[in-house]
């Protein structure tokens, strides 16, 4: 399986989604430039977090006009796993491959710290390493990471099973019913706001995130290997 880091300008946790996937997850992976056309050679899409243009206008609001999200579309509708971490999550919203909107935290304060997070559904192709309702830690770092979205959209959410992870004990940024991490009705785009790609190793602080990557790996094998 080949993964693809999507690099905006402003994109800053690029290399450690690298390292996460060649070093921790052992699968191939390269760097694509935001200009990039052609996103065919590639079995994953990977858009990671950082200030994508600065976060002018709005966080991921720029981004979403990329040359290269006309690809991450195209992998989307074709139902190759696309994950967005923390602005790549800000960017999915902004392009419309996942409801909802992401305002300013709570508490107007940027926010960098471990926090707990409950697996609400482990049935996604980016969760079936985990137990249904497992705490687990991973760390997030941002200024707005307050999802929101109107009753309807949240109970399209609900009715759906597309709410993955939430924050467990407390609720770091205001986020609608402690929401940390959504995917979409047809189970190959997710967003979340903690970064799994700085969890992958216990000299990190812990290896939680890790079981995140191995869950799409897992199931691209099964769906593309013949005799695995």
């Amino acid at each position: 399986m080949r993964f693809a880091v999507i690099v905006f300008p402003g994109s800053n946790c690029d290399v450690d989604m690298y390292h996460a996937v060649k070093d921790e997850l052992g699968a191939d992976v390269e760097y694509v430039w935001h200009d990039a056309e052609n996103l065919d050679e590639f079995d994953g899409i990977l858009l990671p977090g950082g200030f994508s243009y600065g976060d002018y206008l709005r966080s991921g609001a720029i981004a979403r006009f990329s040359n290269v999200m006309k690809e991450v579309m195209k992998a989307a509708e074709a139902g190759k796993p696309v994950l967005g971490v923390c602005n790549g999550f800000q960017i999915l919203l902004e392009a419309g491959l996942l409801p909802g909107a992401m305002r300013r935290n709570e508490s107007l304060k940027f926010i960098c710290r471990p926090v707990e997070l409950k697996v609400e559904n482990n049935e996604t192709m980016f969760s079936t390493a985990y137990e249904k309702d497992e705490v687990i830690t991973i760390p997030i770092a941002h200024g707005e990471g307050n999802y929101y979205c109107d009753e309807e959209t949240l109970a399209k959410l609900k009715e759906n099973n597309q709410i993955v992870f939430t924050y467990n004990g407390s609720n770091p940024n205001g986020s609608l019913e402690n929401i940390a991490g959504i995917i979409n009705e047809k189970g190959n785009v997710l967003g979340m706001m903690p970064h799994p790609e700085r969890a992958v190793d216990e000299l990190l602080g812990g290896a939680d995130g890790l079981k995140l990557f191995q869950s799409i790996v897992k199931q691209w094998r099964e769906a593309h290997v013949v005799n695995a």
